[in-house]
């Protein structure tokens, strides 16, 4: 049995690498300047090794064989590996040698052919399939997303998941925010996940619900100081190789605000829907129509939007407070046509519960809070089953006589 190697380095990593082969075989991806920063975590390695844009598609196998060869290294439990188009600085400037592509001859255009159309820009809208596919076991997923942080955009999720799985329905989650992961302490869910004959991962549970997250794999005081292709990358692996089993919906909590990663996974990722939490106040509904105008662009259905923080009850008196405004969200869904899922009060039991590790829905399953998070979950619900009847009535039928 092969000794093991208790502390994983970056000068090991590197040696290893060097053993891969370079495009075209003109030298090894190191000293070609290909392999960025090398980041460890809990024996775990990552790190993108940046090709030239127009040869992305053929470098998969070099990707894999460097993927391969830092796996195969005594003490490392994983690895991830991303191929990026990137220019980024200490040394990875230097250009990849590559071949000349022949030149194709011109082909005749018939004189009645319409003009080609323009290739579309990187983030041009994609349609409800395009280069979309689907995720074995799971019927339906649902984006939980927020113009900007610090609206309660995870607390929402997990409670709306809590809700559907209340009312009856399979549910999962994944964290997607990479790098400030909330799912460990909302749903108080410790250690690290187990895999399937080492290669697929197991999700963590409870509650009944099944959970992935980066908070899992890393430790939680671990910065991740990563670029959008290693988010890409670390998101693709926790989506398609864990075990979700059969699952009713996945509830994704998606990253705050409309960068790289939130367009990426909207684009690549088959959603039945997403689900925009607000406060009222006129700032944060500025954000909140970028996240749906971002969705609205690459062709995802809005469920609603949920007016988080919207009013509070003070416990002594019982008077109402309606400390960031109140019904801006309302308005701007009627403004939009898009529903309005309902209104969470700013109510210290939420925050206390969440940050116990013990959502309000499960805590509290028959109090005012429980009762609205679920209300909202069967209008999330029922939404998904209504962009669905709408996709199948859109599809046209093929009729034989």
């Amino acid at each position: 049995m092969p000794a093991v190697q208790e502390n994983v380095t970056k000068e090991i990593v590197i040696e290893r690498l060097k053993t891969v082969n370079g495009p075209d075989f003109t030298g090894n991806i190191v000293d070609l300047g290909m392999v960025s920063e090398i980041f460890i975590a809990d024996a775990k390695v990552f790190f993108s090794i940046t090709v030239p844009a127009a040869r992305a598609q053929e470098m998969e196998p070099l990707r894999a064989a460097a993927e391969r060869v830092v796996k195969a290294i005594p003490g490392v439990a994983g690895a991830v590996v991303a191929l990026t188009a990137e220019k980024k600085g200490g040394g990875m400037e230097a250009p990849v040698p590559q071949r000349p592509a022949p030149r194709p001859a011109p082909r005749p255009t018939p004189a009645a052919a319409p003009a080609a159309a323009p290739r579309p820009a990187p983030h041009a809208p994609a349609s409800h399939s395009q280069g979309k596919r689907g995720v074995p076991g799971i019927e339906a997923i649902i984006a939980v997303a927020s113009g900007k942080g610090g609206v309660g955009k995870s607390t929402t999720a997990v409670n709306i998941a809590l809700g559907l799985a209340a009312n009856g329905l399979r549910v999962g989650v994944l964290d997607a925010d990479i790098y400030g992961p909330s799912m460990p302490r909302l749903l108080n869910i410790h250690g690290r996940p187990q895999t399937v004959d080492g290669k697929v991962l197991k999700p963590m549970e409870n509650y009944g619900l099944k959970v992935m997250s980066m908070g899992f794999l890393v430790d939680e005081e671990t910065p991740m100081i990563w670029r959008g292709p290693m988010v890409m990358s670390a998101l693709t692996q926790m989506l398609r190789e864990v075990e979700w089993g059969p699952l009713d919906v996945l509830v994704v909590d998606m990253p705050p605000g409309t960068g790289d990663a939130q367009l990426t996974m909207a684009q690549q990722v088959p959603l039945a829907g997403a689900v925009i939490v607000s406060t009222p106040q006129d700032l944060a509904l500025i954000d909140a129509r970028k996240g749906l105008n971002m969705f609205k662009k690459v062709d995802v259905p809005l469920l609603g939007i949920v007016e988080n923080m919207s009013y509070f009850l003070a416990p002594d008196t019982g008077k109402r407070y309606d400390i960031f405004g109140h019904g801006g969200a309302r308005r701007e869904a009627e403004r939009l046509g898009v529903t309005f899922l309902g209104e969470v009060p700013l109510e210290m039991g939420i925050r206390e519960s969440s940050d116990a590790g013990t959502p309000v829905v499960v805590s509290k399953p028959d109090g005012a809070e429980a009762k609205i998070y679920r209300d909202i979950a069967s209008k999330v619900w029922d939404r998904v089953n209504e962009e669905r009847g709408a996709a199948e009535a859109a599809v046209p039928s093929i009729v034989f006589e």
